[in-house]
């Protein structure tokens, strides 16, 4: 690397907007050390493939003994202890095995299919509520509040504490991204405060559903006592916060991500129009194209590891670049081109091996009906200006802003 320094450039602003090239270059080296140390960069597909499905690969943050300067570490400090996208095995299976219980397969396996009915009228609501304007910004007015609003009707929130809930989570996502300029002893005041008040109202409904249980996830939770046994107060908060944080976030920028897409591709944008069953397949390939989580900065290695020749010392940190490896030529034809009838998209987008997303079945479903329903009901969307001002977060990329205009609203 000739330029700046590898990771300030994977962290600066001016790469959010298309980072892609500086990926294409990052892959001639696909084991990568800044000279004078750091964390291992990698980022070609195999490479990442494999180290997600290594056991040598700790998730665990107390493994780290080598962190190096450019280490991206957690912005917040919270009381709640480490959520299982955190811990290493057992103790991450049996949380997660705990999670999945009234979430999914084997035991919840209608839990996001159930949901569908409810996702399409929030989404029309939504649309409802852009009223006769004829310009709107997607992140503010749809790709934000959706996912949200899902999580919350998910954990059973009750209706009139929505708002509440947003409001926290909007100072949260706040704190996840940095606006230059802004008094970071404050922002990190403002959050902790954000975070506080979340974790005291989401304990005080755990022991309301303690005493009168419902048919949403927060209430099974708390009351399941399968195999693992019951899960502490602690635990289900915790994994209440992972929910809100990991699965809203990423779930607005894959939204957003793939609006801007089918905008710069108008062709793709007509066929789902016109076929709303093509949504799946536009999901996957945006997963893959434009995927909502870049890179995956928290990794460790608990013994030394050999890639590609280079000796990985125990200790050391590593990235793996997931958006490189999703534009990787040696695993994709074509990788820089969008292709919605793409057959091999087995993407990178939502991780893989142990730690893969956990919420990867309800942020498709969410994906693919809040773009079919835009698609169908803008008139003539387009884009105020492109590239849109993207956000700070290297590790989570989506424009902080998408403005787009169009004639008109079709019926639903």
């Amino acid at each position: 690397m000739t330029q700046a320094p590898l990771l300030r450039q994977i962290t600066d602003y001016a790469n959010r907007a298309d980072p892609y090239p500086l990926y294409a270059e990052l892959r001639r080296t696909p084991v990568f050390q800044e000279e004078d140390g750091g964390p291992f960069v990698i980022s070609t597909y195999w490479d990442i493939q494999s180290l997600l499905h290594d056991p040598r690969i700790s998730s665990d943050a107390a493994n780290l003994t080598a962190r190096g300067d450019g280490q991206l570490t957690e912005q917040e400090e919270t009381a709640l202890p480490p959520s299982f996208l955190r811990l290493d095995p057992p103790e991450h299976d049996r949380l997660r095995r705990m999670t999945s219980r009234p979430f999914g397969p084997p035991h919840s396996p209608r839990r996001v299919h159930d949901m569908r009915g409810e996702l399409d009228g929030i989404v029309s609501d939504l649309i409802a509520g852009f009223g006769d304007t004829d310009r709107i910004d997607v992140v503010d007015q749809f790709s934000y509040p959706f996912p949200v609003t899902v999580i919350c009707r998910l954990l059973g929130v009750p209706r009139e504490d929505e708002a509440r809930f947003h409001s926290w989570a909007d100072t949260i996502a706040a704190g996840l991204d940095p606006v230059p300029g802004d008094d970071p002893t404050e922002r990190n005041r403002v959050t902790h405060e954000a975070r506080t008040q979340l974790g005291m109202y989401l304990a005080g409904l755990v022991e309301e559903r303690r005493k009168a249980p419902g048919d949403d996830m927060l209430s099974e939770l708390v009351t399941s006592h399968g195999p693992d046994g019951p899960m502490t107060t602690m635990e289900v908060l915790s994994t209440a916060a992972l929910l809100l944080i990991a699965g809203h976030e990423t779930t607005v920028n894959l939204i957003t991500n793939g609006m801007l897409t089918l905008l710069r591709h108008p062709e793709a944008l007509q066929r789902l129009r016109d076929d709303p069953l093509l949504a799946v397949n536009i999901v996957e390939e945006l997963l893959r194209y434009e995927p909502p989580v870049q890179l995956v900065p928290q990794r460790t290695c608990i013994a030394d590891i050999e890639v590609r020749g280079v000796t990985i010392p125990k200790g050391s940190s590593i990235w793996l670049v997931l958006a490189a490896g999703n534009r990787d030529p040696e695993r994709f034809e074509d990788p820089e081109r969008f292709d919605p009838d793409r057959k091999d998209i087995q993407h990178l987008g939502f991780g893989s091996g142990i730690h893969s997303c956990f919420g990867a079945p309800l942020a498709r479903l969410e994906a693919q009906l809040a773009l079919t329903e835009l698609a169908r009901r803008l008139d003539n969307p387009r884009l105020v200006e492109d590239p849109p001002p993207y956000r700070q977060n290297a590790v989570l990329r989506g424009p902080r802003h998408l403005n787009i205009t169009f004639d008109g609203l079709r019926p639903r």
